[in-house]
């Protein structure tokens, strides 16, 4: 057996042997069982991992709890790069909340559809429906504007949201 091997050997009997002790003196410097317990069972494994490098320790007890108190630094490092709940939190409120290119991209075709359908539509037919649903006019303010009757206001607005229905990308109703 070569002496890191051997090291290795002399290391975990001697972590197994003491281990209450060195755990009941890890919780005191700790504050924390649990904790101590954790750091203990990951210094056995960086044992496994160093097989290769050890030497003889002259003092077992202090080289496995300045390991141990190391890897509860380590572990504490590594748990402060990660995010809190309310860092994550305030990250999602600055998400844009604006359309994405795609979104972009398809509102924009569905203006463009949008308009072509209009242009197609009788002058008087279009100047109605923007007047009640873009200008936000009521129907009997439009008959007056355009000096036509109420009813034929109606029927121009119904005849003009049947025809963009039947004529929209999608066969939804366009809503304006």
């Amino acid at each position: 057996m070569n002496d890191s091997a051997a090291a290795l050997v002399d290391l975990r009997d001697y972590l197994l042997g003491t281990y209450d002790e060195l755990k009941r003196r890890l919780s005191r410097r700790l504050g924390s069982e649990d904790l101590a317990g954790d750091a203990l069972q990951d210094t056995w494994m960086r044992l496994d991992a160093r097989r290769d490098r050890l030497a003889p320790v002259q003092n077992p007890a202090a080289y496995l709890l300045r390991m141990a108190m190391n890897t509860v630094v380590d572990r504490q490092r590594a748990d402060h790069r990660l995010m809190s709940t309310d860092e994550i939190g305030a990250l999602m409120e600055m998400a844009d909340p604006g359309p994405g290119p795609a979104q972009v991209a398809e509102t924009g075709y569905a203006m463009e559809h949008m308009l072509a359908l209009l242009q197609r539509m009788p002058e008087r037919r279009r100047r109605i429906l923007l007047a009640i649903r873009v200008e936000g006019l009521q129907q009997r303010e439009v008959a007056e504007r355009l000096g036509v009757s109420l009813r034929l206001v109606q029927r121009e607005l119904k005849a003009a949201q049947e025809y963009l229905a039947l004529r929209s990308a999608d066969g939804q109703h366009v809503r304006f």
